[in-house]
């Protein structure tokens, strides 16, 4: 009874790690989505004349 009891434990934990690890990674696309979002917007704004400024 006590090893049954210890497999589903085994079992939940492992479930436990999974859906961790596929929250971070869900995370980790979010946060890449808007580090590339806000690297866009901000030379859409700068405009076409950010390459012919003088250094």
């Amino acid at each position: 009874m006590a090893e049954k009891q210890q497999d589903n434990e085994v079992e939940i934990e492992e479930e436990f790690f999974r859906r961790r690890r596929a929250r971070s990674y869900a995370i980790a696309a979010i946060l890449l989505g808007l580090v590339v979002l806000f690297y866009v917007v901000t030379i859409v704004k700068l405009g076409p004349g950010i390459l012919d400024r003088p250094f």
